[in-house]
């Protein structure tokens, strides 16, 4: 169990003996050190996007499980239930059921779509598309009785649903009639035309149900979510561009946390803490520095237009962001002038930075006991502690099976490639199907990156040289291999051959990911010689 569910459980204990109703509120700051949950998602809509594509994206920064897989479709008879869980995000293989609880069961539909099943359940087979981050948001608001996760509405969502909005829907109404049990969560959730950011929290004391709010992302604009509630204002007239549960103002009054006469504003009803921080402010001032937003601001805008349309390498970028040579660097002060020798022995300067923003806090501590602050911890996009991203782009054009595609990798975004994925991806490598989270196992995909990107750390400035050209290369062989093999998918589903069509994508996945993974384990070995040498 990690601190912060600890900590809930600590209070649900208080609670229950009375010792607690009027304790105050502890906000965990996602920029503190002590944070492990921290997750970011980015969204783009269709018409700030450079080709018409929606996108929505997740990074899960923490000790979650790393196994994925195709979920292939399920077929229920009528009166079936099916069951929903607690405890799959530790799971060491799909068939581990040790500390896997069945907390209820729900009636069942006749048929599920198939999905890609990753720790937050993220795509299916009609290009829905969710991304998540933990906002926490007022303890009084949890209540460890409701039936649902948020990761279990993810995956029903996914089975069930085509289009965002009809995943809200059925993500609300689950939420209000079985309750929600989970920490405050955002969900951003994307389809072929729009995407969406739902913002969910259990409903305090008593029969448990939810409260929650979605608000959609202009087609224009660009949003993002980094462990913070950031919906502010609801129109609750306005059902084109917002959703909400359906007792939401008479709940949160009568909770205390909306008078009833004030603006109604989500973020602050839901956690009365400042709606962004770094990741926020550097993404929008990054895609539209005319906006000339400030840190200081009590709130950002919910979304912006960029000042240009947006890629899919654009987002990719974006997480590989430490911050590096901006006013949040954390190695801004860590640079030194070192003498050298050329091969014939002629002296000459060198500026070096061994220490990289993927610091460990004991790092940042010993450097700031040797020099007091020389050294802030900023909370970076990419970071060392992330168990696998992905990034989804999808597509309206393209047949579904081709058009959603996510974009996925393994450990620290800005050390890892990317593997495509595609919506009519059948399955996965046998060793995506094994966690890598509980122990080392050289059967694990995971550490085919990890243990690389383990050793680049130990002085990236000389390993990025050999890391990040590696990087970029798959990248830009992944976009080149792409329009050839999407149009031959294409032309196959036209003839009738979709199965065929499936195969195709499969087997260029999982040639892909051998690639990568072949490709990172020789580097392993290319960095041991790098330090074999005199450094």
């Amino acid at each position: 169990m990690n601190f912060r569910k600890l900590l809930f459980s600590l209070v649900f204990i208080l609670s229950a003996i009375g010792l607690n109703a009027q304790a105050p509120y502890l906000f965990v700051n996602p920029d503190d050190s002590d944070f492990s949950e921290s997750c970011t998602s980015i969204m783009v809509g269709k018409k700030a996007s450079t080709d018409g594509s929606v996108m929505t994206a997740h990074t899960c920064d923490s000790n979650y499980r790393t196994w994925v897989e195709m979920t292939s479709r399920k077929h229920y008879k009528a009166g079936d239930t099916e069951p929903v869980y607690w405890g799959t995000l530790h799971t060491e293989e799909p068939w581990d059921v040790r500390n896997v609880t069945e907390k209820g069961r729900i009636p069942a539909v006749e048929e599920t779509f198939a999905y890609l099943n990753t720790a937050y359940p993220c795509l299916n087979e009609k290009q829905l598309a969710i991304g998540e981050t933990t906002i926490t948001g007022r303890r009084e608001l949890q209540n460890a009785n409701g039936l649902f996760l948020i990761e279990e509405l993810e995956r029903i969502a996914l089975q069930r649903c085509s289009t965002a909005r009809d995943a809200i829907r059925l993500i609300g109404k689950l939420s209000e009639l079985y309750g929600y049990g989970d920490d405050g969560e955002c969900i951003t959730i994307a389809d072929k035309k729009e995407v969406w950011q739902l913002e969910i929290f259990g409903s305090g004391p008593g029969k448990p149900s939810s409260i929650w709010v979605a608000q959609r992302i202009p087609d224009e604009h660009v949003g993002i979510s980094a462990n913070i509630p950031r919906i502010s204002t609801v129109n609750f007239n306005d059902s084109d561009n917002f959703m909400y549960s359906s007792d939401i103002k008479d709940r949160t009054k009568k909770l205390g946390f909306w008078n009833g006469t004030d603006e109604f504003k989500f973020w602050k009803v839901s956690s009365g803490s400042k709606p962004f921080s770094y990741r926020e402010y550097f993404v929008f001032n990054t895609l539209a520095p005319s906006l000339k937003l400030k840190f200081d601001s009590e709130e950002l805008p919910f979304s912006i237009k960029p000042d240009k349309k947006v890629s899919v390498r654009d987002v990719m970028a974006l997480y590989r962001e430490t911050y590096e040579g901006t006013e949040f660097d954390q190695t801004k002060n860590l640079t030194a002038e070192m003498t050298r020798r050329d091969k014939d022995g002629k002296e000459y300067k060198e500026t070096i930075k061994p220490v990289s923003n993927f610091m460990s806090t004991e790092m940042r501590t010993l450097l700031n006991t040797i020099k007091p602050g020389v050294t802030d911890r900023i909370r970076g996009i990419a970071v060392i502690q992330c168990s696998y991203s992905h990034i989804i782009q999808l597509r309206d054009w393209l047949p579904d099976e081709v058009g959603g595609i996510a974009y996925f990798s393994f450990d620290n975004p800005a050390q890892s490639p990317r593997i495509p994925i595609y919506s009519g991806t059948i399955a996965l490598p046998k060793s995506f199907s094994v966690c890598g989270q509980h122990r080392y196992r050289n059967d694990a995909a995971i550490w085919s990156f990890r243990e690389t990107n383990r050793i680049a750390t130990i002085n990236w400035d000389k390993t990025r040289k050999l890391i990040e050209p590696q990087v970029k290369m798959f990248e830009n062989k992944m976009f080149e291999m792409a329009p050839d093999i999407e149009k031959r998918a294409e032309m196959l589903i036209k003839e009738g051959k979709t199965q065929e069509a499936k195969e195709l994508l499969t087997k260029h996945t999982q040639d892909f990911a051998a690639a990568a993974m072949n490709r990172w384990e020789e580097l392993k070995s290319e960095l041991w010689s790098i330090f074999a040498r005199a450094m």
